[in-house]
């Protein structure tokens, strides 16, 4: 198998653009450095299509390993021959490998290697060869009765077993009849209990499996796991005999209604349980892959929240009888004051939570609150809007998912973090950091409990956390990390920086005072020159003397960023006021494949490095739509159908979207209410973090359930 020429025609690539990154890979260059910096030599291939090409890459590769290991395997047993040799190496999935080989692998005892081992697979040959001149199959059964075969048809049952399985062996049949039950078979589910609670709708349910949900696979999987439901597969018995027949069935001699007994044996007894097996596993594998894509694609666009930067925040992480914990962060994030408050039942000391708040508000100069969406949170919001209208100074709010926050309080991190304060003054802090900047603060907590999933505990947890550590490593990569504020948690995402040259960072900071250029970082213990070459582009140095540490462009590049700015004329301090609009001026005058050939680099590197020297400390997300805040509040008992409200997208999933719309419960908007044009999947449309304008079509508040539309009603 080529399996550069494969990658190349599956990822329509030119292949010395195959060829280019298959040796960045095994170059040991990570995903962001290869995106960013070697564009040249990749045609400008983003980081999530690299991704996507370096798992293709490592399944082809074990495949080709698995190819040669079975070759060698059949090679040793003598069986080898041309056909079987050239039906390895074409094989294009795992799946066709595995039947290919079945016949080779060594087996547990089975009935059909009980009956070889008496013996009878010369009888089975006899019948299974079906020659019309032969004699009857009792007439040659009785050659192969011995001590161990006592008569006719103890020699015949056994030579049936071994045709049995032969006929399950058979790697045509097999695919045949997958490709059969997958087009035309159904998932059928049944109760398994009378009380079914929330899998009451897969009662009596049954669907093809060509046009199943990934969802709903998923659900009836959960229900069966916990007893409530039971699942199988669907699929015409005589279609699938009449498939192996026709293999199988030579014609009308003496021995065919054996070789048709043995048949239908093989389809009951070994094929169909198997096939069913795979296709139900080939169907939770592509659920999962499905569920673990969107939540990937949940959690990039969560990380890529906008900061609300520059302000002091006073983070609430409510509560009923433990209270209300109240943290105020500066603007970089460090704590200035902490507090516990009674604003709720059963305290209700309400003038006195006002005192204090206002207190710390005209103390510390507060601009926003960020208020937990967890337990009490309606109610602090109440609360927090009165004070906003007492203080009338302009102060906003926003209800902040609280997703984690307790899974990081509890932490070793945390404790090591603010070793004095206590687990929920912790949250507090991290509540308010999560409004200021969400890709610094989430970063610190497991991806997988950030809370923009679904069946997220019942997917493969090793693939879902590979996916996940991958898309925070991209977020944080594409955002770049400030060198001298950036925890050890942060800078551990950062291309070529491990756990232990994180903390290297963070203690060489400590003892020796704030970084003054990125070269400097060479200096870190453990920091060799390859895991410089992958991380030095992704860290800002905004204090160093050369303009440059604080922009996205790579100490390799310095040298053609330096030419660039002589030839147009423009210093540092002009780089650093935003007064390099004659940059772009020559770059259009000269043209940028003469420029780049003068500089020695390739155009997508001049086009990156005049984008950053544009904007020195660029942050893409500021290029965002900025988070809603809010100032008054509602209940869900203000709700009415046809209210028009604006809203924040928090979660994106197979059926419908959550909108948050400041009544503390989020409403539904359905993927048939998202618009009037058909998409197969609600981030067609929709991503966490858009505002959206909804209008309320139902309303339950007993079960606490709001269906919202983005379809304008008509007037």
């Amino acid at each position: 198998m080529d399996i550069t020429l494969k990658l190349t025609q599956e990822f329509s690539l030119k292949p010395w653009q195959t060829e280019n990154v298959i040796k960045l890979i095994d170059e040991g260059n990570t995903i962001p450095f290869i995106a960013r910096y070697r564009k040249e030599a990749t045609g400008s291939l983003d980081d999530q299509v690299l991704r996507t090409f370096f798992d293709r890459l490592a399944y082809l590769r074990n495949m080709q390993e698995q190819k040669e290991k079975i070759l060698a395997s059949i090679e040793t047993q003598g069986l080898m021959t041309d056909e079987i040799k050239l039906s390895v190496e074409n094989a294009s999935t795992l799946t066709e490998l595995e039947d290919i080989y079945r016949p080779f692998r060594p087996k547990r005892k089975t009935r059909a290697s009980v009956a070889k081992a008496k013996g009878l697979q010369g009888l089975a040959d006899l019948i299974y060869a079906q020659n019309i001149n032969s004699k009857p199959p009792h007439e040659l059964a009785l050659d192969y009765i011995h001590d161990e075969v006592l008569n006719v048809q103890d020699a015949i049952d056994g030579a049936r077993d071994i045709i049995a399985e032969m006929i399950s062996d058979d790697a045509a049949g097999r695919k045949m009849l997958r490709y059969s039950v997958k087009n035309n078979g159904s998932i059928s589910v049944t109760a398994a209990q009378e009380d079914l609670g929330v899998y009451e709708m897969y009662k009596e349910y049954s669907e093809p499996i060509k046009s199943v949900a990934g969802h709903r696979i998923l659900a009836v999987n959960r229900g069966e796991k916990e007893g409530f439901l039971k699942v199988s597969i669907d699929f015409d018995k005589l279609i699938g005999m009449s498939i192996l027949s026709n293999l199988h069935i030579k014609n009308d001699s003496p021995s065919t209604d054996i070789v048709r007994d043995a048949i239908e044996d093989s389809y009951t007894r070994l094929i169909f349980p198997s096939i069913e097996r795979e296709i139900r596993n080939s169907l939770t594998d592509a659920a999962n892959e499905s569920a673990i894509a969107v939540f990937a694609k949940n959690t990039r666009q969560l990380l890529m929240q906008p900061p609300v930067k520059n302000k002091i925040t006073l983070g609430l992480d409510p509560g009923y009888r433990t209270g209300c914990k109240v943290a105020v962060v500066d603007q970089t994030g460090k704590v200035l004051d902490t507090g516990v408050i009674y604003p709720v039942p059963p305290h209700n000391k309400v003038d006195e939570a006002k005192r204090i708040i206002k207190s710390l508000v005209k103390k510390h100069n507060v601009q926003m609150f960020a208020i937990g969406n967890g337990t009490a949170s309606h109610e602090t919001e109440v609360f927090a809007s009165e004070v906003i209208k007492e203080l009338d100074c302009g102060i906003v709010y926003m209800v902040v998912s609280e997703a984690g926050a307790s899974v990081y309080s509890a932490s070793k991190l945390a404790a090591e973090e603010f070793p004095e304060f206590d687990v929920s003054l912790r949250s507090a802090v991290s509540i308010a950091r999560r409004l200021q900047d969400p890709l610094a603060e989430l970063v610190k907590i497991d991806p997988k409990a950030i809370g923009v999933g679904q069946y997220q505990h019942d997917m493969p947890q090793n693939q879902l956390t590979q996916a996940l550590d991958a898309v925070v490593e991209d977020c944080v990569n594409s955002v770049g990390v400030d060198l001298n504020t950036a925890s050890a948690q942060l800078l551990n995402r950062v291309a070529g920086v491990s756990s232990a040259v994180a903390n290297n960072i963070v203690l060489f900071r400590q003892e020796n005072g704030a970084f003054t250029s990125r070269e400097q970082i060479k200096n870190v213990s453990k920091l060799g020159p390859k895991a410089f070459e992958q991380c030095a582009g992704f860290l800002r140095v905004s204090e160093s003397k050369n303009v440059l540490d604080n922009t996205a462009v790579h100490p390799e590049s310095y040298n053609a960023a330096k030419k660039l700015l002589k030839l147009c004329n423009v210093s540092d301090d002009d780089v650093r006021n935003g007064s390099v609009s004659a940059i772009k001026s020559y770059i259009e005058s000269v043209g940028t494949s003469v420029l780049a050939l003068q500089l020695g680099i390739g155009e997508p590197t001049l086009i990156d490095i005049a984008k950053e020297i544009a904007k020195p400390g660029r942050d893409p997300r500021d290029e965002l739509p900025a988070p809603l805040l809010r100032s008054d509040v509602m209940g869900i008992d203000d709700l009415k159908v046809g209210m028009e409200i604006k809203g924040t997208v928090r979660n994106v999933i197979d059926f419908g979207a959550f909108v948050d719309i400041g009544v503390h419960q989020d409403g539904l908007v359905h993927i048939s209410q998202i618009t009037n044009r058909y998409i197969k999947h609600p981030s067609d449309v929709l991503k966490v973090g858009d505002i959206v304008t909804v209008w309320v079509i139902s309303v339950d508040a007993a079960k606490k359930r709001i269906g919202l539309t983005m379809k304008k009603p008509e007037q």
